[in-house]
């Protein structure tokens, strides 16, 4: 099954200094069909304005992973850390027995970012925070996994949850393949640029598409893109 779900059918709310879309149901927000898919359950599409942010606010049994997609971003947190992630590399957050975080765009101009939630394999445990620099080299014309939870995926951001967020590059006219572990695992791609093709589905950036009862899934880059994939139980 492929569904593409356009990114003007997404909730959305414009606060002034957050433009925010939704892929799932969050906040004021609410679409019984688009509540989760599978452990995913929030894929947020976030303009933050210069000088302004989530300020302090608490989470818990929560797995955060924020890809950033121009700018950057400054975290804060309870546990004493502190770190600025830039256009291209990823945070996650492991809210764990609880934690309390702020997130500014202290830069000059706006920030754009991916926020995703992924629900952890069990409830509790000590709450932690890392980023890493995701050179996008690195990624042409191959997934690179950025966080998981899955062994041997020693180079990414760890989770607590039986699922991998990944990111490619992919020139146009090129495709890439990817094979989740088994059919029934939920995949969920949003282009962050560009325009991609997956069987006979078009989407472009910043739609969304969920995916799953497929044993491999190959995306076709009808412009230079760079596209954001999570595999979930």
């Amino acid at each position: 099954m492929i569904e593409l779900r356009p990114f003007n059918t997404l909730g959305a709310a414009n606060h002034g200094w957050l433009d925010a879309h939704h892929h799932f149901s969050f906040a004021s927000y609410h679409d019984p069909a688009r509540v989760h898919w599978g452990a995913l359950r929030v894929w947020n599409d976030d303009k933050i304005a210069p000088g302004t942010g989530f300020p302090t606010h608490p989470h818990s049994d929560m797995e955060i992973i924020t890809y950033v997609r121009s700018g950057a971003i400054t975290h804060r947190d309870s546990m004493g850390n502190e770190g600025r992630t830039e256009a291209g590399d990823v945070q996650v957050m492991s809210a764990g027995t609880g934690v309390r975080h702020s997130e500014y765009n202290l830069e000059d101009g706006e920030t754009t970012l991916f926020q995703i939630w992924i629900i952890p394999d069990a409830r509790g445990g000590e709450p932690s925070w890392g980023a890493r620099q995701f050179p996008k080299d690195d990624r042409a014309g191959a997934f690179v996994p950025l966080a998981s939870g899955v062994a041997n995926d020693n180079d990414a951001l760890k989770i607590r949850a039986d699922a991998r967020v990944l990111g490619a590059t992919i020139k146009a006219g090129e495709s890439v393949t990817y094979t989740p572990r088994s059919a029934d695992r939920h995949l969920y791609l949003v282009p962050a640029t560009g325009k991609v093709r997956i069987d006979n589905v078009e989407a472009n950036a910043r739609d969304g598409v969920a995916i799953t009862a497929l044993e491999s899934v190959t995306i076709t880059a009808l412009e230079d893109s760079e596209v954001v994939l999570v595999d979930a139980a």
